[in-house]
């Protein structure tokens, strides 16, 4: 109690704001690394104009690769700005997923009020997960390891981007993975000599076998679904190391740390990218640290990684942006380009629970909270280290595509170990933005022994027509930007999730399943009583009424090559008409891979290292 009293003394002495209250928390529970590279990285305060050759802002997926690779160069000073501050303990396990959106960890976007999407969540809106801590959303999501299909990036390509087709992008995925899977260390696809750790979870959930002979007998083979042929059903690969997290912090930012020239300053916010109006040159940045304003300089480069929202934010609050928008909202137009068009995400479908008549089969949050998980966990084993509780995936094709090229997916299927019925604690209900009213009308009926023999089945919509936009809600920073997904715009992404829906019922129905006595928990949805259960009318309704994002925006900061009106960075990620300024995260993606974001955003930011470094004369 000594020490939380002094924590509280401290913080309200110093004026300090609540992020940095957590710091403190998330360094008491930090366990001691199993890795002796892994240990905290040390905060530093620049001083006011104080000069760096490269400024990174966002220590996320991207911003700690690229701060770990231009360091590699020992002449180079590099600041690695980020909002947040460390993980902890909580955050390495990995079904605690879904519990860290509820943290400060998380920056707490929410979606404008969707007509076809998160219709009877809480405010009506979708809630946007986003990291606000070293790793940034690396320490946030499912963990789950997914690249994408080889024809996604062959497609950036043919949209005018040299340099990122499939056989181009690989060497980057491999360059930075250490698979850690016996059956893949021979692999083609995978590097085993990069810092991030690759694995699947210790824990084998007997809904794994029953999964994949679900798949055999609907004729899909098992599939490693990061090799040559995605589709299929597989084990979810994460990015874990001996059953903990291994975000881009750990992997990346922890073992370089002693750099004499790394310096990472956290609990920092940037609200302004300092550019000359007349020569349009970037020339560093304005922050805001424990209430104090600072402006530091950059010698060379400024690189935006501050994720498909803040990325284009800063562009935008910085002058760059659409001139009409910019306009209203009072800001003066340095560069006129399309920022917060393009965007993109992948929406799922997660209201449903199947129960069986084997309460073994099935992982539910009293399981997760007991004695004999927690005992597990610390020799990296047990439950706990399912990534965010999925068991199993699947990668198929709907008949709703109109893909020519036949061998990629349009639709994943994750399976998870538990259910939302079994959400007794109600974490999962806080992260989708399920009310307590809608959970009780749905599962109040279930008894509790049955609502802990349930398990999920979501279908993801990995092929998404819809698009969406970002705009500024004003020109203040801590304003956050007005966001549209525009989720099911285009009828066909419905359409697709229907045919996902019913795909998980043909699974459900195979042998595999019967001998459980599987079923889907059948009291129809608020708002969708009115139409005839399981038909294709009464899926469409529930889909709206309770779909959320799988936290995978991209585009608002579009690659398009120079004379494209569509384009915010070149392909090789410098922004058009900015001298200095370059752009490295999800916001630069042209189109949404049929990837879970994490694994090609590190991939870009390896790259983007590459180029960098190839620009200043240091790589051949």
């Amino acid at each position: 109690m000594r020490c939380v009293f002094l924590l509280l003394y401290v913080t309200a002495v110093r004026g300090l704001d609540a992020n940095f209250f957590f710091d403190y928390w998330t360094d008491l529970f930090r366990p001691w690394p199993l890795n002796p590279k892994e240990g905290f990285v040390q905060d530093y305060t620049p001083k006011h104009r104080e000069e760096f050759d490269f400024i990174v802002v966002g220590a996320g997926s991207a911003g700690c690769v690229i701060a770990n690779r231009l360091t590699e160069v020992p002449q180079w000073k590099v600041l690695l700005i980020e909002a947040g501050g460390n993980e902890n303990f909580f955050s390495d396990v990995p079904i605690f997923a879904s519990f860290l959106s509820m943290t400060p960890m998380n920056w707490g976007y929410t979606s404008e009020p969707e007509p076809r999407a998160c219709k009877d969540l809480r405010g009506k809106v979708c809630f946007l997960p986003r990291g606000k801590v070293l790793g940034g959303s690396s320490v946030l999501n499912f963990l789950i390891y997914q690249r994408g299909h080889p024809e996604d990036y062959n497609d950036w390509a043919r949209m005018g981007n040299p340099g990122w087709s499939y056989d181009d992008i690989l060497q980057y995925f491999k360059k930075s993975e250490n698979i850690k899977i016996d059956e893949l260390k021979n692999s083609s696809y995978h590097g085993r000599n990069g810092y991030l750790d690759i694995d699947h979870a210790p824990y084998k959930s007997p809904l794994e076998k029953v999964f994949r002979k679900a798949g055999e007998e609907l004729g899909y083979e098992r599939r490693d679904p990061n090799g040559e042929h995605m589709m299929g059903f597989s084990k979810p690969q994460a990015t874990m190391r001996n059953g903990r997290r291994c975000s881009s912090s750990k992997a990346f930012l922890e073992p370089v740390r002693f750099r004499r020239n790394l310096k990472v300053t956290k609990h920092t916010i940037v609200t302004k990218i300092l550019i000359k109006p007349q020569t349009k040159t970037i020339y560093g940045v304005e922050f805001i640290k424990r209430n104090k304003r600072y402006r530091v300089l950059a010698r060379r480069e400024v690189i935006l990684s501050a994720g498909t929202i803040g990325s284009a934010q800063l562009l935008m609050l910085s002058g760059v942006g659409p001139t009409e928008h910019l306009e209203k909202m009072g800001i003066r137009t340095l560069v006129d380009l399309p920022v917060g068009y393009n965007l993109q995400d992948h929406v799922t479908f997660s209201g449903n629970a199947f129960i069986v008549n084997d309460s073994r089969l099935c992982v539910n949050d009293l399981t997760a909270a007991s004695p004999f998980s927690a005992a597990s966990y610390m020799t990296g084993k047990g439950p706990l280290t399912l990534p965010g509780g999925a068991a199993g995936l699947a990668f198929i094709r709907t008949n709703v595509s109109n893909d020519s090229v036949a061998s990629r997916p349009d639709m994943e299927l994750v399976m998870g170990a538990g259910s939302l019925a079994g959400d007794f604690i109600g974490i999962l209900r806080s992260l989708l933005g399920v009310t307590d009213k809608w959970f009780w009308k749905v599962y109040g009926t279930l008894p509790p022994k049955v609502r802990w023999r349930t398990f999920s089945l979501n279908p993801v919509l990995i092929r998404p027509r819809s698009v969406g936009r970002l705009m500024l809600r004003s020109s203040n920073f801590f304003d956050h930007p007005r966001i549209q997904p525009n989720y099911f715009s285009d009828l066909n992404d419905l359409k697709a999730m229907v045919q996902g829906v019913r795909m998980i019922e043909n699974i459900i129905g195979t042998k595999a399943f019967q001998q459980y006595n599987t079923k889907l928990h059948d009291i129809p949805f608020p708002g969708c009583e009115h139409l005839i259960f399981d038909s294709d009318e009464y899926w469409e309704c529930a889909i709206m009424q309770t779909s959320i994002t799988l936290d995978h925006q991209v585009g608002t900061c579009k690659m398009a090559p120079t004379g494209d009106p569509t384009g915010v960075v070149s392909p090789r990620l410098l922004v058009h008409g900015v001298k200095g300024l370059r752009i490295a995260d999800a916001s630069i993606m042209p189109r949404i891979p049929a990837s879970h974001t994490h694994a090609p955003v590190v991939m870009i930011a390896e790259k983007a290292a590459d180029m960098i470094k190839e620009d200043w004369g240091y790589l051949n």
